[in-house]
């Protein structure tokens, strides 16, 4: 049988290749994908070439362990349903419908292990967000808010949506949002946050004022801008935590770590979901962040943040209204013509 697979050809192209897939073999399944998420924000900078050449594409996802030249495949967000097995398969995993942490393609072999079953009551489409949320999650367990602290998110697509989803749940004093585009605005009032302000200027009294003197507890940086530390660290109080949850790429920035930053021993913590805090170890693993992230999309139901689907066929199409950075865009999912 032959799949269709994305494959990032050079900067800003992509292909839509038809390649043979064989049978699976022994202790392997085939699934047949249903959707895949694109993410807006790692997964683009590999689309932009705005990371190293030969960088590993992932070092924790096998089918994402080749080094970075041309042409590859890329994505992390796949959910489909398992059609065929190898020998040595047990029978009762035909038909389960699962997530695989796998690149963009209509159909692919797996080993079970590699495979994660989605629970009952989340479809594939709520399903696609599993990374997402999990990130998020990881997000909150690294910025560690505390009850009554006043906490600030810079950027609200669908990391910092679903951050601001978790932080809701929470008894913060205050939960506020930085965001531009004004359909993110709304969706981020909808998700929890108190207010969504458009813009910020150190002018703009009724933002400084709404923490006292004394600033922000918490942020966290979800925007992929690096120039808006600067702004972060203005507005974050004494002993302020400033969580980063972008990964820049070759981005690079000119920060100023002068009287705000030392002055305010302020610290930047990096967070990234492939890892758990070591602080965190002793009770937490992966396995159980996992199941909190899916009793998560149970609660938050994240398939309202979809607001483009495409055929994978006109995945060319999708990556570039990404790429233009429309207003409109928040989750774009791929479809294959199943379910």
């Amino acid at each position: 049988m032959t799949r269709r697979s994305i494959y990032f050809v050079g900067p800003h192209r992509i292909e839509v290749r038809r390649e043979r897939i064989p049978p699976p073999g022994s202790g392997e399944v085939l699934v047949s994908s249903i959707v895949s998420a694109i993410s807006a924000g790692t997964e683009m900078l590999f689309y932009r070439h705005q990371v190293e050449d030969g960088m590993l594409l992932d070092t924790t996802i096998p089918a994402l362990g080749d080094s970075l030249h041309y042409p590859f495949k890329y994505g992390y967000a796949t959910v489909g349903r398992v059609v065929d097995r190898g020998t040595g398969v047990p029978r009762e995993l035909e038909d389960r419908l699962v997530f695989a942490f796998h690149p963009h393609e209509s159909h692919f072999l797996a080993f079970p292990d590699q495979l994660i079953a989605v629970p009952e009551g989340i479809g594939p489409e709520e399903a696609a967000f599993l990374p997402s949320m999990e990130t998020a999650a990881s997000l909150v367990m690294d910025g560690a808010p505390l009850l009554g602290e006043d906490v600030v998110i810079i950027g609200q697509g669908v990391i910092g949506l679903l951050t601001t989803a978790i932080l809701a749940r929470m008894p913060l004093n205050s939960l506020t949002a930085l965001e531009r585009y004004p359909l993110r605005q709304r969706l981020s009032e909808e998700m929890g946050s108190e207010r969504c302000l458009e813009t910020f200027s150190m002018d703009n009294s009724s933002f400084l004022h709404s923490f006292g003197s004394e600033g922000a507890d918490l942020i966290y940086e979800l925007s992929g801008n690096p120039n808006v530390l600067d702004m972060a660290m203005r507005i974050a109080g004494f002993d302020g935590r400033i969580v980063l949850g972008s990964w820049y790429g070759d981005k690079a920035s000119n920060i100023h770590l002068g009287e705000a930053f030392h002055r305010k021993r302020l610290r930047i913590i990096s967070s990234q979901v492939s890892s758990l805090s070591p602080a965190l170890t002793g009770r937490w693993d992966k396995k159980r962040r996992l199941e909190l992230a899916w009793e998560l999309i149970r609660q938050i139901r994240p398939s309202r943040l979809i607001t483009h689907r495409f055929d994978v066929d006109d995945a060319e199409r999708a990556y570039d209204l990404i790429d233009r950075g429309s207003e409109e865009v928040i989750q774009i999912l791929l479809t294959y013509g199943g379910e």
